[in-house]
């Protein structure tokens, strides 16, 4: 959804200009760049989905399907798709404990000859032992735990190279499984088995489809929560992006990579076992070479040699690769050598692109996932001194009193308890407060991290607070912190997922003890939130926490930086502050007009934040930055805002004015009553938030170092100029 705002005062006239759009014109570019945000978004979403970084070895693996599909007989037929599932398990299990090990950090160069010496295991316990069939696949896997138990003591304890340690070990295994062939293999070759079970694992089917590739997505489902989601999943990956670092981080590095090579051995002894029924033939040759192809697999699939990157579906993808391509080569009458040479032009080529598509991927994610839209503002208020207008720049707020100078930094929400005492957020992630007949007791009250932005006391007296990045917190009278919410309802109809709270904002407690607070942004983080100005469209939304229930609902979605959240007088409605539209909502959340959201005043002279309640039934209003000529015109002009992004440094970007603090009190009727400004921003450069209590109004600022205070005259309330709420036709509409 996209944003537009009109603002025009009934009757009033603007002469012609070149960025003006009459109502048709405006109307078929905004339908035009509808189209284009939404698949602008739709691209960027995919790019930033974690299964597009194998796009490279998918679209391979596509491509080389396609081919063989067209260009060889027989490729594409059931029973050529059949037999090579069966094969495709088998190899697949080795990438995956291969890639194990490679996340890890490691690298095993014995897989093959394991492979090979838990097949004639296998067949050997089977056959001469005389082992039931599921007693005898329990003791393989045995077999293939141990093996890979050598390689990972050795390397992970006595701290030798993984591939000087695997080479060794794959000559060692290898020497063992010749000696066993030599031994039995004519013993073994004249007895044959006939138990089901031993049957079922070389030939049965599941719904057609082999047992042996019904297994492999049992093994891949397993080994993608394992890895994705579970402490040891973690732990693998941790230690292969850096061990010093999972070391200090409290990581087991040595038993992690024991278990890494441990579940390779037992992976490659699942291979042999099904190549074992599917065969019912052991060979000292069974295994010859494996290793090569199992690492072009596992390297075409994208699994990083330096560790630390990687997943099962990316070694299934390189496996389902190299099997296909070996197939579809079999069938073209191709021999073993032009197969070989095919292999590593198409791994070349693969990695190839594939690097180029990690480092550039980013890049195209940031030029595709900020999509500028129209906003369109009415004509700026006058604030000239002398203009009469309530806007009317004064130097209200020059003498204010500071509080905690230099010892706070970034109180962007401030608020005050029933015993009188001052509490503000800090930029460390700590929550302040102040004592004292002139608050000049400072301690620290909390240290939640992040940065506490909105804040709020309940009937408990508990201080309820946003903290940007992190979500909803609570902090009891003793200043111990606990979490209410990090994440609301997904939202399924939209391919990213919106569910975490990016940057929970501001907040209020109803009088039913319901916790409204506004999330600005659903697309940016934290550090990146003027990016959703520079954009402009609707990425926020209103979010309801019930403490009854424990549970996170969103209210209102589409909403265009919602910031300042009020409970109106009513208790019925609350106001809600939309930054970059300059412009204040109502919505009903009881009562007959339940749902019903509403302007309640629009086309400020700034850009506003936070709102809270004065104590004579009106409102207090933070403007954090003013409005300019050149910053409206660039609103309405999303492909200069685009070029901006892309050409200039941040640092260099067209912005609000924000060298003025203002705060305006409003009535309930939409009425400007009065505004306390710091002209030049001297002492309250961007004001965030104002706090009326006990004569005085408090102020904090996200960028100042100071919290303010004022005292009011009395009811904070000046003689008006019979200013209105903007009629029907100044109103914004959000399309």
């Amino acid at each position: 959804m996209t944003a537009s705002v009109t603002s025009r005062r009934a009757g009033s006239r603007r002469p012609p200009e070149r960025n003006v759009l009459d109502g048709e014109t405006f109307g078929t570019r905004l339908r035009h760049l509808r189209r284009r945000i939404a698949l602008q978004q739709v691209f960027a979403e995919l790019f930033e989905k974690r299964w597009m970084e194998p796009a490279i070895p998918l679209t391979l693996l596509v491509a080389v399907v396609v081919f063989f599909s067209v260009t060889t007989p027989g490729f594409a037929t059931s029973e050529n798709m059949l037999s090579t599932a069966a094969e495709l398990a088998e190899i697949s299990f080795v990438c995956i404990g291969m890639a194990v090990v490679m996340i890890s950090g490691g690298i095993d160069l014995s897989v093959g000859s394991m492979f090979g010496l838990c097949n004639m295991v296998m067949i050997l316990l089977i056959t001469i032992g005389g082992v039931p069939v599921l007693p005898a696949i329990g003791l393989t896997l045995l077999a293939g735990a141990l093996l890979g138990s050598i390689n990972g003591g050795i390397v992970a304890y006595l701290k030798a190279r993984p591939f000087l340690t695997t080479l060794v070990t794959l000559i060692i295994f290898k020497g063992v499984l010749n000696l066993l062939d030599l031994n039995f293999s004519a013993q073994t070759a004249t007895i044959f088995v006939t138990d089901p079970v031993w049957e079922w694992f070389g030939s049965g089917k599941v719904a057609g489809i082999p047992f042996s590739f019904v297994t492999l997505v049992v093994v891949l489902l397993v080994g993608h929560v394992v890895l994705s989601r579970s402490r040891l999943g973690w732990h693998i990956t941790a230690v292969g992006a850096s061990r010093r670092a999972a070391r200090h981080a409290g990581i087991r590095v040595e038993r992690v990579l024991l278990l890494s090579y441990v579940f390779a051995g037992v992976l490659c002894a699942l291979a042999g076992i099904f190549y074992a029924a599917r065969l019912s033939s052991a060979s000292a040759r069974v295994g010859e070479g494996l290793e090569l192809n199992v690492l072009t697999a596992v390297i075409l699939g994208g699994i990083s040699l330096s560790g630390g990157k990687g997943t099962v579906w990316r070694a299934f993808i390189g496996a389902a690769t190299i099997s296909l391509l070996g197939k579809g080569l079999l069938l073209m009458n191709v021999g073993g050598e032009v197969l070989q040479t095919v292999l590593a032009v198409v791994l070349i080529v693969a990695v190839g692109l594939d690097i180029k598509w990690g480092k550039n991927r980013g890049k195209a994610i940031q030029k595709t996932y900020v999509n500028p839209t129209i906003l369109q503002y009415g004509p700026l208020v006058d604030i000239r001194p002398g203009s009469g207008s309530p806007f009317e720049i004064n130097d209200k707020l020059r003498d204010a009193e500071a509080i905690g100078v230099g010892e706070v930094e970034g109180p962007e929400d401030v608020v005050l308890d029933k015993e009188g005492r001052l509490y503000c957020g800090t930029r460390q992630g700590w929550v302040l407060r102040f004592s004292g007949r002139n608050f000049e007791h400072k301690e620290i009250f909390a240290r939640i991290g992040g940065h506490p932005l909105g804040m709020g006391f309940d009937e408990a007296g508990d201080l309820v607070v946003c903290v940007g990045g992190m979500g909803l917190y609570s902090v009891t009278p003793d200043g111990k912190h606990h979490k209410l919410s990090d994440e609301t309802n997904r939202t399924w109809t939209r391919l990213r997922d919106d569910s975490r709270l990016r940057m929970a904002d501001d907040l209020d407690i109803t009088p039913d003890g319901k916790i409204y607070f506004s999330e600005a942004t659903t697309r940016f983080d934290m550090a990146d939130w003027i990016l959703d100005g520079v954009e402009g469209r609707p990425n926020g939304r209103l979010v309801r926490y019930d403490p009854a229930t424990g549970k996170t609902r969103t209210v209102v979605r589409d909403l265009v930086f919602p910031n300042g959240i009020c409970s109106c007088h009513d208790g019925d409605s609350l106001l809600i502050a939309q930054t970059w539209l300059c412009r204040i909502l109502r919505y009903y959340h009881r009562g007959p007009n339940k749902g019903r959201l509403e302007i309640f005043m629009d086309n400020f002279p700034g850009y506003l934040d936070n709102i809270n309640r004065s104590s004579d039934g009106a409102y207090w209003v933070a403007l954090n930055g003013m409005r300019s000529p050149a910053y409206d015109l660039a609103m309405r002009m999303p492909t200069f805002r685009r070029r901006m992004m892309k050409r200039i440094p941040r640092d260099e970007w067209l912005y609000p004015s924000m060298n003025h603090g203002c705060v305006v009190k409003v009535s309930e009727s939409g009425e400007v009553l009065e505004s306390y400004w710091d002209p030049g921003g001297e002492a309250h450069a961007t004001i965030t938030s104002m706090r009326e209590h006990d004569g005085y109004l408090y102020i904090g600022g996200l960028e100042n170092n100071r919290v303010g205070r004022i005292k009011l005259t009395g009811s904070g309330a000046a003689e008006t100029d019979g200013t209105t709420r903007q009629p029907a036709a100044d109103r914004v509409t959000v399309s």
